[in-house]
């Protein structure tokens, strides 16, 4: 049986103000044309299929378009919703959608609820584990602790109680939206740490055939059984050298993994860019960078005249500009947004206490509050967007 595996579609979202509505809708088109041609049985979309809770009407219409081709080929989908999605939102319809062989996974409480297909080696049972809010489905799943490890954990042990009952040989497919132990993040994915852990071990998956992952934006392989897929758009520069794909995976009678990479569109190429002013705009060997969405860092010791303007001659579809002078004090002048790149919640709220106490760093007991606090703010979030 042949899989597309696919995620954190983020429709709706911009890059650096650029609305990527057509790129999202031409890697639609490219899904649905890969699905025809390459004899696909089911599509895996795991989680993030929004940007946000309250998506934008364009990015809704979107999904409705791409649901109606995908349901006209015939071929079963099956989606979970991410920590980017709104659940409830997502799964509104879902029971007549089903009937049209599309199959929204959005309620925790139904994640030992298969799709069950069939081909000539007999059944594939496909588990959708929509992103579990520790806070928010711990008594759910009766988990000792509101962490990632012990909700999914809890969840997997259902999924093979379930499977164990089936007839056997079944074959096993899991969708999840999760952060995995070994998986490398990148500036674009948000911060999902509660109790300062946000990962889980890969070993969670253990006893089925393939985890179809979400979460982090990079194509990756954890084991042969465990992948991510990564978005398929860069949603950030950090995602410079992402070759952005799905994965194309399929299940022998065993149940024995062999996965594909297939390629997605790329609508404009990234470039960061680093250096002095008048080099940056004289370098020969930048001219492949002229077409590209480019981030520029200047080192100049002083900055330039109408940097932006005169590296837009050079590079019209420049779209971000920081200054880290080579001399002189480079963190306090480098953008905000450049300093916070890649650090979590906890450490950015850690960061600003230091700086407040004229760099007296926080102890334990300040970093077990600080922690508490931000995870009740994350709950808070969530339980908002429940009652909405």
């Amino acid at each position: 049986m042949r899989f597309l595996h696919t995620s954190d579609w983020h429709l709706g979202r911009s890059f650096h103000r650029v609305n990527l509505l057509g790129a999202q809708r031409a890697f639609l088109d490219h899904l649905v044309e890969t699905v025809r041609t390459e004899r696909v049985d089911a599509v895996l979309v795991a989680g993030d299929i929004y940007d946000r809770a309250v998506p934008p009407l364009a990015a809704v219409e979107l999904f409705d378009d791409a649901l109606h081709r995908l349901a006209g080929l015939g071929v079963p989908t099956v989606m979970i919703s991410g920590n980017h999605d709104s659940a409830r939102r997502l799964g509104v319809g879902s029971g007549l959608m089903r009937q049209a062989g599309i199959h929204l996974r959005t309620d925790p409480a139904a994640c030992a609820d298969p799709v069950v297909l069939r081909d000539t080696h007999g059944e594939v049972a496909l588990y959708g584990l929509p992103y579990l809010e520790p806070a928010l489905v711990k008594e759910e799943f009766g988990a000792r602790r509101a962490d990632h490890a012990q909700v999914l954990g809890a969840a997997m042990d259902r999924v093979r109680d379930d499977l164990a009952g089936r007839p056997a040989g079944t074959r096993s497919v899991v969708l999840a939206h999760a952060f995995v132990t070994g998986g490398a993040p990148s500036d674009s994915e948000r911060d999902i740490t509660v109790g300062g852990v946000e990962s889980v071990p890969a070993s969670v998956f253990d006893g089925v055939d393939y985890a179809a992952l979400g979460h982090l934006h990079g194509c990756q392989t954890i084991t042969e059984r465990v992948r991510y897929s990564g978005s398929p758009l860069a949603y950030s520069f950090s995602e410079e050298h992402h070759r952005k794909s799905m994965w194309l995976v399929e299940l022998d009678a065993a149940g024995a993994v062999r996965a594909e990479r297939l390629d997605c569109p790329v609508p404009r190429p990234l470039a960061r860019i680093r250096g002095r002013l008048a080099d940056l705009l004289e370098d020969p060997a930048l001219a492949g960078h002229e077409d590209a969405w480019v981030e520029a860092t200047l080192t100049d010791a002083a900055r330039p005249h109408e940097p932006m303007a005169r590296l837009a001659g050079r590079f019209p579809h420049i779209l971000s500009l920081a200054f880290e002078p080579e001399e002189g004090p480079a963190r306090s002048l480098a953008s905000y947004a450049q300093r916070l790149r890649g650090r979590s919640d906890q450490e950015i709220a850690e960061d600003f206490v230091e700086h407040v106490r004229a760099g007296r760093a926080v102890d334990d007991a300040e970093r077990a509050v600080l922690s508490s606090a931000l995870d009740e703010v994350r709950v808070d979030d969530a339980l908002r967007e429940v009652a909405r």
